[in-house]
Formats: structure tokens, C-alpha cells, sequence
């Protein structure tokens, strides 16, 4: 069976209005059309005329064609690379010919003038996309002017954990290698203020998730979409919580989802965590929650929590003092929110580790009692 050539598809080349040859082939053809009518006239003989133009045209036919399949041979041949994935950038504004240097400048084995001949033939030679790519091996220079028309630029990601503090999501921000970092030297406050914060304390206003980034792109940029992101997913959870919780505003749902998120990780026990503090607020009893008291401690823990500290009265000493904490202790994830919106029908006021990730809950302190005898001291 004969090769069958395989014309260039895909979205560069929709409602293109001419085919591969013709803009290469248009001035030559147009000047052998014009020689050969000057032989014909100037021809004795019609029937000599009509044989030489018959062999002009299937000559300029087998080399267009032999042509033809030269160029996107080597379009579609695979390149080869020092090492893979090959980076590199194009920059806003960078012409065909400043893109061509970049890619020769960084490694990438294509031949200059058939890039920009294919990409000008195509005519994508101004549509191509600022940012960084990552080339893998093996990839043609069809597909690679494909990518960078398309914009398929390579992302950096960088992941804020649910239960992470804020110090904590701005220490990981900082250290990232491919981030601009424009905020690393401002105090919280300018931070909050840059980004238009309502809120004076930026514990819990940032929502944890996995943010991707081109590189070079501000730090600024990335603490703004986990803001609004965070502030909306906190609207969205708030305008569908049960009715009667016994607190009056979004924000202070945001700092029970933040106690919450610390007190466990286990999917299942959330909405009764939420249920054994909302039915402490309730009837007035104090939250007891460890976590708020070690966020109060900040620097002066030391990773054992004692009864002194548990005695020693700050702003998020929940066992101190009774209602919530002033702001969260925590970056909350939306199952923490849902379960703060949602808690568990669930008469639980106690609850203790069983030391396995779950809880054990309890309506009674006498229950309550046994299962820390169980669980904790390890008595039958």
C-alpha cells in the first residue's frame, strides 16, 4: 500500500482559507504561467505548446508535492531534547522571531525559518501566547506551535491545607521559588488592606485549596483569589445553614468551622463535633477546646499542653472563658463549614479521642467520664 499523507488538523487550522502550498507557490506559479504562454505564441506548432505546458505543469506538481511532504515531515517529526521537559517563556509582546530565539536559546533543535515559514503559512504568527511552557520529549514543531497558539502554558501549584494557620499558608507562599514576592515584607495588615479585607485579622479568611500559577506571577495575585474564593464559599455555605444556630453572623460560623477543623479530621465526626459546641453555646457552658487554647499560647507552646496553660486566661482560652474565640484559629475547608452551617441532631455536650482519628461522644459527663476511663487511661 502506498504512503497516504495525513493533512495537519486541530484548531489552528480551522476556517483557514487556503491550503499549505498555495502561498509558497503562488509567485512561481504565476511566473512560469506567464513564460509558457510566451513559448505557446511564440510556438510554430499547437501541438508542441500544449506537451510543453502538460510537462511544465506535472513537473511543478511532483515538486510542490515532494516539497509539500518534505515541510510536514518535518513538522510532524518528533524533537529531541538535552533534557525533558525543556522550559521556556515567552514573553508579552515577543514577536515570531523573538519566540524563534527563545526556543533556539534554550535548546529547543528547530530550524528558524521553518518555524516561522509554518506558523506564517498558518496564519497564527501573531496569535501566539505569552507564559511558560513545558516541552516533553518527543514533541513536533507542528504540536509546539500548537501549544503556544493554544496557550497551553506549564502551571506551578502550590497547596494550603485545611487546618493550616495563616502564618503557616504565608510561610509556604514565601518559600515558593517560582512566585514574584511582592508581599513578603508587608505586616498582615497592609496584606489585608491590599487586598481590599474588610476584616482586621486574617486567621480563617483564606481558603485552603490547591492554587496554580504561572511562573513569576505575584504572591499578591495568589493571596486575593484565596480570599475571594474563601469569602465566597463561606457566603455560599452561610446562605444555606440550618435555621436557630446559636450564632448571628457568617463570621462567627467561620470561626466555629476553624474550631472544628482542628478538633478533627475524620469526615464523619464533624457535624457531631459541631453539635456538641453549638449545644454548648447554647446552654451557656464554655467550649473547652484545646486547639483554641494552643492558637491563644502561639509562641509559648511548646507541644505539651499542661493545666497551667489550660489555667492561664487569653482571648482563645475557651475552658477561661465562655462563647467563641475572637477570630478562627484556622484555615477551614468546606466540610468544616458545612458541618458549622449543619450540625449533627445530636444532644452530645462531651466528646474525647478514642485514639484512632474518631471521637467518642457523650450526653452525660458521667459517659463522658467512662469513655476518657476507656479510651485515655486505658481502664477496663
Amino acid at each position: 500500500m502506498g504512503h497516504v499523507l495525513n493533512y495537519p488538523k486541530g484548531p489552528i487550522f480551522e476556517d483557514m482559507p487556503y491550503n499549505l502550498y498555495d502561498p509558497k507557490w503562488a509567485a512561481a506559479a504565476s511566473f512560469s504561467l506567464s513564460l509558457l504562454l510566451f513559448l505557446c505564441v511564440m510556438s510554430l506548432s499547437k501541438k508542441h505548446c500544449m506537451t510543453v505546458v502538460a510537462v511544465v505543469f506535472i513537473g511543478f506538481a511532483l515538486v510542490g508535492a515532494a516539497l509539500g511532504s518534505a515541510l510536514w515531515h518535518w513538522a510532524t517529526a518528533p524533537l529531541s531534547f538535552a533534557r525533558a521537559p525543556l522550559d521556556f517563556t515567552i514573553k508579552p509582546g515577543m514577536s515570531l522571531k523573538g519566540v524563534v530565539h527563545e526556543l533556539k536559546r534554550n535548546g529547543v533543535p528547530i530550524q528558524p525559518l521553518l518555524f516561522e515559514g509554518l506558523a506564517r503559512v498558518l496564519g497564527v504568527s501573531a496569535q501566539l501566547k505569552a507564559g511558560n511552557y513545558a516541552l516533553p520529549e518527543g514533541i513536533s514543531p507542528y504540536s509546539l506551535l500548537q501549544k503556544v497558539v493554544m496557550g497551553d502554558v506549564h502551571q506551578y501549584a502550590i497547596k494550603v491545607v485545611e487546618g493550616w494557620t495563616f502564618s503557616q499558608m504565608r510561610a509556604a507562599i514565601d518559600q515558593s521559588p517560582t512566585l514574584t514576592h511582592q508581599t513578603a515584607s508587608w505586616s498582615d495588615a497592609q496584606l489585608l488592606r491590599e487586598i481590599d479585607a474588610t476584616q482586621t485579622h486574617p486567621e480563617g479568611l483564606f481558603f485552603p485549596d490547591t492554587y496554580f500559577f504561572d511562573e513569576a506571577s505575584s504572591d499578591l495575585a495568589l493571596y486575593k483569589r484565596a480570599y475571594r474564593l474563601g469569602q465566597r464559599r463561606l457566603e455560599l455555605a452561610w446562605d444555606r445553614r440550618a435555621p436557630d444556630l446559636p450564632y448571628q453572623t457568617s463570621y462567627q460560623a467561620l470561626i466555629m468551622a476553624s474550631l472544628i477543623e482542628k478538633e478533627t479530621g475524620q469526615e464523619q465526626d464533624r457535624p457531631f463535633v459541631s453539635a456538641v459546641f453549638t449545644n454548648r453555646l447554647r446552654v451557656g457552658m464554655p467550649l473547652q477546646t484545646d486547639p483554641s487554647v494552643i492558637y491563644g499560647l502561639a509562641k509559648s507552646y511548646t507541644g505539651d499542653l499542661t493545666r497551667k496553660n489550660l489555667r492561664t486566661d487569653t482571648a482563645y482560652n475557651t475552658y477561661t472563658r465562655r462563647g467563641l474565640p475572637p477570630t478562627p484559629i484556622a484555615l477551614p475547608g468546606m466540610a468544616s463549614l458545612e458541618a458549622a452551617m449543619h450540625p449533627a441532631n445530636s444532644p452530645a455536650l462531651y466528646f474525647v479521642s478514642r485514639g484512632d482519628g474518631s471521637s467518642e461522644f457523650s450526653k452525660t459527663l458521667s459517659e463522658h467520664n467512662r469513655a476518657v476511663d476507656k479510651f485515655i487511661r486505658k481502664l477496663p
